[in-house]
């Protein structure tokens, strides 16, 4: 199994944090963004998209991050991704909101302050900050202490790393004691690993 990896990349580092935390042996091949590797002829012969991370295991070769954890749940996670259609779905609303709201707010902000993309800071921290507190109140009044169910899923691990990263893009978390609580119990997990800006 390989992952083409940036170690930066809060997406990248969701798939590392979860192969970590299933034990799971695999080659790291590091791409270097900065000087345009993702949207080399030979990388986009891997992933026409010329985005990172891919996973290839074997003959399948998979882009996204969410695609990612859903392949690495269902064939080795067991629980992380439940079977039933109510608990998958429960789990599958936050992969949307990784994807969506995280995305285009607190992974937005970092992108402009910390790499210099030209994106709308203020409006990418109001999207932040707006997610931030429906997170807020979902983690304040459900009975969970988890996204989705009563136990750690592929929403967590989907959700977790821009919302953590969010004081790279200049919002701040102190302010949101469900969410920092919720961070804690993540780095808590067995096998969980660091990244830049992400420490135990």
């Amino acid at each position: 199994m390989k992952l083409y990896d940036l170690e930066l990349s809060g997406n990248c580092y969701k798939v590392r944090l979860f192969l970590s935390l299933l034990d799971i042996k695999y080659e790291l091949v590091p791409v270097d963004f900065m000087s345009g590797e993702h949207k080399s002829p030979e990388f986009l012969q891997l992933n026409p998209w010329g985005e990172i991370p891919v996973l290839e295991d074997g003959d399948l070769i998979l882009r996204d991050s969410q695609a990612i954890l859903v392949y690495l749940a269902r064939k080795y996670g067991g629980d992380w991704f439940p079977n039933d259609a109510k608990n998958m779905a429960l789990v599958t609303q936050w992969l949307s909101t990784a994807a969506n709201e995280i995305a285009r707010g607190p992974n937005d902000a970092r992108l402009n302050k910390k790499f210099g993309f030209a994106i709308n800071l203020d409006a990418a921290q109001q999207k932040a900050e707006s997610i931030l507190n429906l997170i807020e109140k979902h983690l304040t009044t459900t009975k969970n202490q988890w996204l989705a169910l009563d136990y750690p899923t592929i929403a967590d691990i989907a959700c977790f790393p821009y919302i953590a990263l969010a004081p790279e893009g200049g919002v701040m978390l102190d302010k949101y004691p469900a969410i920092n609580q919720w961070c804690d119990r993540i780095k808590k997990l067995p096998n969980f690993i660091e990244m830049p800006g992400i420490s135990k």
